[in-house]
């Protein structure tokens, strides 16, 4: 759906400085960035800084299936708000928000056209989810 914005949000039990350690450090995303159980993401790059990259490889662990994400920066505001483009141009924004010394964490997408809404904003959240359980037990 072109032009659709999805937003998936999640309140998560660690201060800012961690949760964007956790979100941003390659070492952490390889841990929470899938959606599923039987997915995983073995390798990931970051260059944190406008005009850098994000680069994350997400496969299923049979090894049936695989894609790389990347992401160019936009806009980098350390321990507030990134914004980026996809590879085939889709906008995200993430924003961090300090809830009494827990984070508020907002993503907002641009959606594709080739799945279901509700799928995409299902899958984004698992993630976001994910990341939020992988954070508050470290």
């Amino acid at each position: 759906m072109p032009g659709t914005n999805i937003t998936v949000e999640a309140l998560v039990g660690a201060d800012i400085k961690k949760t964007w350690e956790y979100y941003n450090n390659p070492a952490h995303i390889t841990r929470w960035n899938f959606a599923t159980d039987d997915w995983c993401c073995p390798r990931s790059e970051n260059d944190l800084r406008v005009g850098g990259k994000l680069v994350s490889r997400m496969e299923a662990k049979d090894g049936s299936f695989g894609f790389d994400l990347e992401a160019t920066y936009d806009e980098v505001v350390p321990y507030k708000k990134i914004r980026s483009h996809l590879g085939d141009g889709r906008e995200v924004t993430i924003e961090w928000k300090d809830v009494e010394g827990q984070t508020h964490i907002s993503i907002r997408f641009e959606a594709e056209n080739t799945n279901p809404v509700e799928m995409q904003r299902s899958g984004w959240q698992s993630i976001l989810n994910n990341f939020k359980k992988y954070t508050e037990a470290g």
